[in-house]
């Protein structure tokens, strides 16, 4: 690659500056008390002296600083072999070694950022996929026990084999709802999932999810209620089934990591004109602070053995979050340990 090279006179004229003024001021000195010259004609030697010296001197000295500079600065964008995808690439190389330092200071800067971001990167990916195997590999050796069971020769007692094809579908279920909402986080990502924007009534939508999950709060004895009982229809703007899809979410994970006997409540709040607020707090197990950060990777589970127990896919923050993001609003978390969680997120307004 031919770095084409960017010529500065900044150093060689002050530099030839300062010695034809020396040198000339020498020179007329000794020229006065020597030769005894006339006052005219030393000054118009001196001229011509500091001329010849100046202009020899600047010529000596750029292409001295030139070949100098041209050869320590080349070496040293040849020797950063990364410079080829950098900025740098198309620039040409100049002599002002202020520049230089600075361009080359930030071009380290930002290396090593990217260089520390890639290891982030690369821990993730490798954490990532841990997990996704780790949550395809139950339900797949569940499915296969069963299958290689039936195989052997449980297929003839027919209550065996009832019982073993329903613990084995409920295996491949459980691998089609890890494959779908990995399908929609990934077209969450892309801007591929296009949202229905309709308006609707907010408060309604959180009865209807109340409902849903009734059965599976009254398993652990959990209250689902409303933080203001006699809260008025209040409507608002999104994607209906996805807005649906937070809530429902947000309210299984306080289930899950409920108490027995506790409580979750969900508030609407006017938030400003154009915003409203939905709060869902528990009095569950809280979340300790080292966790907050990462809620919403996929397959981040805080407490890894007993959430699994309780199922799901561990996906379910990370499309709350990607859901929330493709509306363009905000969700926030605050927790305490041993104490209960609080999440809330904003959603446009009616117009």
């Amino acid at each position: 690659m031919k770095i084409s090279f960017k010529k500065t006179y900044k150093f060689a004229v002050k530099s030839a500056l300062y010695i034809s003024l020396f040198s000339t001021g020498f020179v007329m000195l000794l020229a006065s008390n020597m030769f005894k010259l006339h006052f005219r004609s030393l000054y118009l030697f001196g001229f011509v002296f500091m001329l010849i010296v100046y202009l020899f001197s600047f010529i000596v000295l750029q292409y001295r600083v030139e070949r100098f500079i041209y050869r320590r600065v080349k070496k040293i964008y040849d020797d950063v072999s990364l410079l080829q995808s950098s900025t740098f690439i198309n620039q040409p190389i100049t002599t002002d070694m202020e520049t230089l330092t600075r361009e080359v200071k930030k071009f380290a800067t930002d290396k090593k950022l990217e260089i520390e971001m890639l290891q982030v990167r690369e821990e993730y990916r490798r954490e990532f996929l841990g997990n996704v195997s780790h949550e395809l590999k139950t339900p797949l050796f569940t499915v296969q026990g069963y299958i290689s069971t039936l195989l052997d020769g449980a297929m003839e007692d027919k209550v065996i084999r009832k019982k073993y094809l329903k613990r084995a579908e409920k295996g491949v279920e459980r691998l089609i709802y890890i494959v779908n909402d990995l399908d929609m986080i990934t077209k969450l990502e892309v801007g591929d999932l296009n949202l229905d924007i309709s308006e609707f009534d907010i408060v309604e939508l959180i009865q209807n999810v109340f409902d849903l999950l009734e059965m599976k709060a009254e398993k652990k004895k959990i209250t689902l209620s409303f933080e203001n009982y006699h809260l008025l229809p209040n409507y608002v703007r999104g994607d209906r089934d996805r807005i649906q899809q937070i809530i429902e979410n947000l309210l299984v994970n306080s289930i899950k990591y409920g108490k027995t006997g506790g409580a979750t409540e969900v508030a609407v709040v006017n938030l400003t004109k154009e915003k409203v607020l939905i709060r869902i707090s528990d009095n569950g197990e809280g979340i300790e602070k080292q966790n907050i950060n990462r809620l919403f990777e996929r397959f981040y589970r805080v407490n890894k053995s007993g959430s699994r127990s309780e199922g799901g896919s561990g996906l379910g923050l990370a499309i709350v979050k990607h859901i929330i993001e493709a509306h363009k609003e905000k969700i926030y978390v605050e927790s305490e340990f041993g104490v209960g969680s609080e999440f809330s997120f904003t959603v446009a307004k009616k117009q």
